[in-house]
């Protein structure tokens, strides 16, 4: 990008806000690994990726090590989930999840044994990974369970599987981290940069197939409001260039972006990296560009060269209801109430807990839920003064919404179709490409939720296509039932036709003949045997009843005369 691009950038903005990030509240303090081992209870859904739900692969009262794999890789988009200590496992029941409508879901309720003995069948570390194949790689990448660790949780592996014939020419590295409030990305980028660079150099390693020319480009975004990470990121940069001893067969590259949310969304950050925009409806594949979030590439990089599954991840603990805000970095199934514990507590005993920012967190309904492969930030907030809510008013049509919308939506047209439950023009208007960000209720002045209004319409219409999809397989099953039948009578018709011709060209002593009292379908008996003995006893038989019954026929005219 040259300094004309990059000076039209900034002084014309795209579509979003600029928030206050709070980020500062939790970056002053060292990331801190908690130990698994010392968790008094570790609590693994089996979904927590986007796709299938994982298939058990353990029972109660099992004892597992750490880095085992608990569950199948079931068939499409899935990937297993790794027990991040040893331990027994106490229970598989419905837990409390992290869920907008507090739901629960099916948990393996793990109890640790302090021992946190690994897995001497686990995988094992392939530092020569260079030399491997792509193929080889995406194996390694989808048995470490690892996932899309910016929010989306998409399987990473079937991320990296590009068709044969889709060219690849550019890498984007998201570490925007645009929600205000949450850091571990920063925090990461600052204290683990060596192991971003490694994993995007593993990435581009994966995709140098579909390059036209065998060469790829690597961005790494990075809003300026964090100077630390980019110096970070550029310093390890030079550093890989040195190691090498040579330019590297990928050109990698640090580039900061302004600050504005939601400047992290995939689509918006390809749009300032690059200028392209991907289509309606479309992925950054369609446009020759893949996106990851970095710690998903550090995930990468340890599966691969260390082979260490996705275990654990970088958390922020943040809020004002919070003791100590800081960064962790926690294992996976741990009660986000004993997270906060490790953070000083709650400041009063009646705070509330939200997963994820201030702009698409949701709320937690207890302190029993786990943290997960999503989980990428836990706000403690005391509670609001008693106020009356917000009123939701009639639309005043100020179009605020739609020079908000980073994806140059007509929020207020969407609103009235979803409210109509007008649901054809809502999809004709491009519904899916609302990324629910929630710059449009923000800055609504009526207070109406807007994206609650979305993502309502997506869900109906998701609904409804289940329906159809549904229906239209009924339909199939039936038509199929009915084209059986119809198959199995004209066969049996055309059976029975081909024995009637058959009888009718048998000769005539293999027909049914007419017996002399005229009875019609009384086959012609055979003859007996004369050399059968039991034949010759029937006929002994058969012959003294005729005899008898002569005899009687004879008698009764002497009686009748007399």
């Amino acid at each position: 990008m040259n300094r004309l691009q990059q000076l039209f950038r900034y002084l014309f903005p795209p579509h979003g806000l600029t928030l206050d990030g709070h980020k500062q509240v939790s970056t002053s303090r060292e990331v801190t690994t908690l130990a698994a081992s010392q968790c008094s209870v570790l609590y693994l859904p089996l979904q927590q990726h986007a796709g299938s739900k994982a298939r058990l692969k353990v029972a109660v009262g099992e004892r597992v090590l750490r880095g085992q794999c608990l569950t199948w890789i079931e068939p499409g988009v899935s990937v297993p989930v790794h027990a991040p200590t040893s331990g027994h496992v106490l229970a598989i029941e419905a837990r409390p999840v992290a869920h907008p409508s507090g739901l629960s879901d099916t948990c393996i309720v793990l109890g640790p044994d302090g021992l946190d003995e690994a897995d001497p069948q686990g995988l094992p570390p392939l530092p020569d990974y260079t030399q491997l194949d792509d193929a080889t790689l995406r194996c390694r990448i989808c048995e470490a369970g690892i996932v899309g660790l910016g929010g989306a949780v998409f399987p990473a592996a079937i991320k990296l599987n590009v068709k044969p014939d889709v060219p690849i020419r550019q890498l984007i590295i998201n570490g925007a981290e645009c929600e205000p409030w949450i850091t571990c990305d920063d925090m990461l980028m600052r204290t683990r940069a060596d192991e971003i660079l490694a994993g995007a150099s593993l990435m581009l390693q994966v995709l140098a197939s579909h390059a036209p020319d065998g060469k790829l480009t690597c961005l790494i975004g990075i809003e300026d409001n964090k100077p630390e990470a980019i110096a970070s990121m550029q310093t390890a940069l030079m550093a890989l260039t040195l190691r090498e001893g040579r330019s590297p067969p990928h050109t990698l590259r640090v580039v900061p972006i302004p600050t504005r949310y939601p400047a992290g969304g995939e689509k918006q950050l390809i749009r300032q990296l690059t200028g392209q925009e991907v289509p309606s409806g479309g992925r950054p594949a369609d446009i020759g560009m893949i996106c990851h979030n970095v710690a998903t590439a550090r995930a990468i990089y340890r599966a691969v060269a260390l082979g260490e599954p996705l275990m654990s991840r970088y958390v922020t603990v943040t809020g004002d209801g919070v003791t100590a805000p800081a960064n962790f970095e926690v294992p996976f199934g741990m009660p986000v109430g004993e997270l906060v514990r490790h953070a000083g507590g709650m400041l009063e005993p009646d705070c509330t807990l939200n997963m994820g920012g201030s702009m698409m967190g949701m709320a937690l309904h207890s302190e029993q839920v786990p943290v997960v492969k999503a989980t990428n930030c836990i706000r403690v907030l005391r509670p609001l003064p008693e106020q009356a809510p917000d009123i939701t008013l009639p639309c005043i049509r100020c179009g605020r919404c739609a020079e908000a919308c980073p994806m140059s939506l007509l929020p207020q047209q969407l609103f009235w179709h979803a409210h109509a439950r007008e649901l054809e023009q809502a999809e004709a208007l491009h519904l899916f490409d609302c990324i629910e960000c929630g710059c449009c209720t923000h800055v609504c002045p009526s207070h109406i939720p807007l994206v609650s209004y979305y993502r309502f319409a997506k869900a109906d219409i998701r609904s409804k296509r289940t329906a159809r999809t549904l229906a239209d397989q009924a339909r199939t099953r039936h038509e199929f039932r009915e084209q059986r039948l119809e198959r199995a009578r004209r066969e049996r018709a055309e059976k029975l036709a081909r024995h009637k011709a058959a009888v009718k060209q048998s000769p005539p002593t293999e027909r049914n003949i007419p017996d002399d009292s005229g009875t019609a379908g009384v086959a012609a008996t055979p003859p007996p045997a004369a050399d059968d003995p039991r034949n010759a006893a029937i006929q002994a038989a058969l012959e003294r009843a005729q005899a008898r019954k002569a005899a009687l026929t004879q008698q009764e005219p002497r009686e009748s005369g007399s």
